[in-house]
């Protein structure tokens, strides 16, 4: 019984104070200003860290050299020297900078673990979906069969996220980096990622494309323009005419699968109809395919055939037609491009250009070993990987 008392007594005392609290404006007022005052040191502290940071992995700040006094610090950004001695603290933590009593606080050289490192980071677009869990599968082969570990991370295909992820790998014991570029059609602001990577020696490899400026790289590509052309000219043998294209305009394999598609028509005598291509974004590429179609048989454009930017768009064109009672392939034929597990698992088997999954993995994670050993030069033609595709003639396409 005392015990009930006394935890009722307690209730009542701390119900009391919040009441009170509550009806004091004086309080409630500091209570305010309190938390405001913690948000906005904690928003000074992260950009504090942040640009030191940067300086660091840009290469502004070198290692062995002496970064400015706390003083310095805190009169430059406005802080208090508490704010500026903790963004200091957690980049000590994270292995960035070292302090010397007496001597003041110096950035390390990360480059040392570096050349020992077992560790290899590995950044796709995704990880779980479509031709991904492959394309990972051939990296890890060869890279665990030589003695290495990959660090596993994924952009969703967004360039904040590629900033996100660069950023960690940056501050990680990484002996080289294998990346799928994020909306490689797009300018990005993530250059200055790479050019930390190249600064800190860290070798890289795209696969699947590069950003225009950085188009020099090291690289494994499938040839894309080549792949579009073989769906294309399919087509085109089979009779058809009103063939509508399909491609996503934000990555570079989009755009050089339409430079084949273009090129097939051309070199066959069809003109070209961009009333005919349909372009999508990452964002809507599950609505904009099948939609597309929708709209312009709606329309009254002539459609016999489909080529498709991938498997997935294809299997997308195939349910919308399949939706307004149009069979594939007596009323149209659909290509597509990949040979994922959807061109064996969707409504109907699927035509469509083969992506060596598993080969173009392990043959970037060759090359990068290569690079890593000194064995490739960075700029020689040994660091650039073309595998052309070819054509899977399965069940979606017949003649007209």
């Amino acid at each position: 019984m005392q015990k009930d008392e006394k935890r009722a007594k307690n209730s009542e005392n701390r119900k009391a104070h919040c009441q009170k609290r509550m009806k004091d404006p004086e309080n409630r007022a500091k209570d305010s200003d309190n938390r405001m005052k913690d948000s906005e040191n904690q928003t000074k502290y992260s950009m504090l860290k942040a640009f030191l940071k940067d300086e660091i992995l840009l290469g502004n700040i070198k290692p062995g050299e002496k970064i400015p006094s706390e003083n310095t610090l805190a009169e430059r950004f406005s802080l208090s020297r508490q704010t500026v001695r903790k963004a200091i603290s957690v980049l000590v933590n994270e292995g960035f900078l070292y302090t010397r009593q007496g001597k003041g606080t110096f950035c390390r050289d990360r480059s040392v673990g570096r050349r020992e490192s077992r560790n290899i980071g590995v950044v796709t677009t995704y990880i779980s979906e479509y031709i991904f869990p492959r394309v990972i599968q051939g990296i890890d082969k060869v890279l665990s069969e030589n003695g290495y570990s990959i660090i596993l991370k994924n952009t969703g295909n967004s360039i904040e996220k590629e900033a996100v992820c660069l950023d960690d790998l940056l501050g990680k014991d990484i002996g080289g980096l294998i990346i799928e570029p994020t909306k490689s059609a797009v300018f990005s602001d993530n250059l200055k990622y790479y050019r930390a990577l190249e600064k800190h020696g860290i070798p890289y490899v795209f696969i699947h494309g590069s950003y225009q400026m950085l188009e020099d790289k090291p690289r494994v590509l499938l040839d894309d323009e080549a792949g579009e052309y073989l769906a294309t000219e399919h087509l085109i043998k089979l009779g058809h005419k009103n063939i509508v294209g399909i491609f996503k305009v934000d990555d570079i394999q989009g755009i050089n699968r339409h430079k084949g598609y273009a090129r097939a028509l051309a070199d066959n005598g069809i003109v070209y109809d961009p009333e005919k291509v349909v372009w999508f974004h990452t964002e809507d590429r599950d609505a904009k395919p099948g939609a597309a179609i929708r709209d312009m048989i709606a329309r009254g454009v002539r459609v016999d055939a489909v080529a498709a930017y991938n498997d997935e768009a294809a299997v997308k064109v195939i349910l919308q037609l399949k939706e307004m009672g149009l069979r594939v392939p007596e009323d149209i034929s659909v290509v597509g491009f990949d040979d994922s597990y959807l061109a064996m698992n969707g409504p109907v088997k699927l035509t469509t250009v083969t992506h060596p999954k598993e080969k173009l993995g392990e043959a970037a994670a060759e090359l990068l070993l290569g690079l890593m050993s000194g064995n490739v030069p960075s700029d020689g033609a040994d660091a650039v990987k073309v595998i052309r595709p070819e054509l899977i003639v399965r069940d979606s396409c017949m003649p007209r």
